[in-house]
């Protein structure tokens, strides 16, 4: 039995997809906003403070492994539902809350590794939704592109190793934003510019603190669309540490949008 803790964003759904069609034994622990798993028998709509249902649920179905995947945001501590074993862990949860919101995925798979409940890769099911070293696109990036992504490349690894910023957009070798507790999303509609169109870069990349079993840097037809709104070129993710949905419609996008999906 496997027990997969979903929370928003698509990529839940391509895993569960991929365990159902190897008809693997599973239970959601389902910590979604929108409680999208609710319709699933094997579903349980559970607050990310209630870990002592978390870890009865998990342990009484023998789930000896889990696996996290989608956005968990950052949860409004004063009106979650807490019981006993949240009351007793919620303190290292809020103090992890203060670095990021991938340090409080981090704390929680402590917290479960203390249940003797391990954590496993969030590709463990899905290796093809990472991509390896590579142009996707048609459009390469030129020589003015190119010292774009170096300067965000920098630009990142200078970040401080507590910073969980995965993203930043460079535009004429200039750092227009990096992203911050808002996303990608968020970061990207601070780009959008009337002077500039099919100039500039976003580049994701994994911190060095982070986890790698969990919340690698996501990209897809949305992301792709938000970076045309944008006015950019094109987008950079490091080799085999990424997740790209929907990627047949994604490189239709950027080739029709002469747009660019480059692989370090």
């Amino acid at each position: 039995m496997i027990g997969l803790i979903f929370g928003d964003t698509n990529f839940p759904i391509e895993i569960l997809k991929k365990v159902k069609k190897k008809k693997l034994n599973y239970l959601i622990i389902d910590i979604s906003k929108t409680k999208k798993f609710k319709k699933d028998r094997n579903s349980y709509s559970l607050s990310i403070g209630q870990f002592g249902k978390i870890i009865n649920i998990l342990k009484n179905n023998n789930c000896k492994k889990v696996l996290f995947a989608g956005k968990v945001a950052r949860p409004n501590f004063s009106k979650i539902k807490l019981d006993l074993k949240g009351i007793y862990y919620i303190p290292r949860i809020i103090k992890a809350s203060k670095l990021g919101d991938a340090a409080i995925l981090k704390e929680i798979i402590k917290i479960l590794n203390q249940q003797a409940i391990k954590t496993i890769s969030s590709i463990s099911f899905n290796p093809e939704l990472s991509l390896k070293k590579g142009n996707y696109s048609k459009i390469k990036p030129n020589k003015e592109d190119k010292k774009d992504i170096m300067k965000a490349i920098r630009t990142l690894n200078k970040l401080s190793k507590y910073n969980y910023s995965q993203g930043t957009v460079v535009r004429n070798n200039k750092v227009i934003a990096i992203e911050g507790k808002g996303g990608t999303e968020k970061m990207l509609k601070k780009c959008k510019s009337k002077m500039f169109r099919n100039n500039g870069v976003l580049v994701k990349l994994p911190k060095k603190k982070q986890d790698l079993r969990v919340d690698l840097p996501t990209i897809g037809l949305k992301t792709l669309k938000q970076c045309k709104i944008a006015g950019l070129k094109g987008i950079v993710v490091k080799s085999k540490k990424n997740i790209f949905l929907e990627r047949k419609k994604s490189i239709i996008f950027s080739n029709k949008n002469k747009m660019f999906v480059k692989v370090i």
